[in-house]
């Protein structure tokens, strides 16, 4: 398993992503520690095991969930200076 630091892996993506790419795992750290494990990606059985609904079906179920629910703001202008005042 190769390891890269995560300021080595901001530098050198491509690097990391070739090792990836031919079936390695990249170990990356940051400050001597274990962040992440980047790995290669079984697509096949990835795209087998995910179960995706008709795109009409899973809108109609978001409206729903919208109607049902009360909106947090008033309008428009309360949700702007909400998010104004939390930066």
């Amino acid at each position: 398993m190769k390891v890269i630091t995560a300021k080595q892996l901001k530098n050198r993506t491509g690097e990391a992503l070739r090792y990836v790419a031919k079936g390695e795992k990249v170990l990356v750290t940051r400050r001597g520690k274990p962040l992440a494990i980047m790995s290669p990606s079984d697509q096949e059985k990835t795209f087998q095991t995910m179960e995706l609904r008709p795109f009409n079906q899973a809108w109609s179920e978001i409206e729903e969930a919208l109607n049902r629910s009360e909106p947090f703001f008033r309008d428009w202008k309360e949700a702007i200076n909400w998010s104004r005042k939390r930066r």
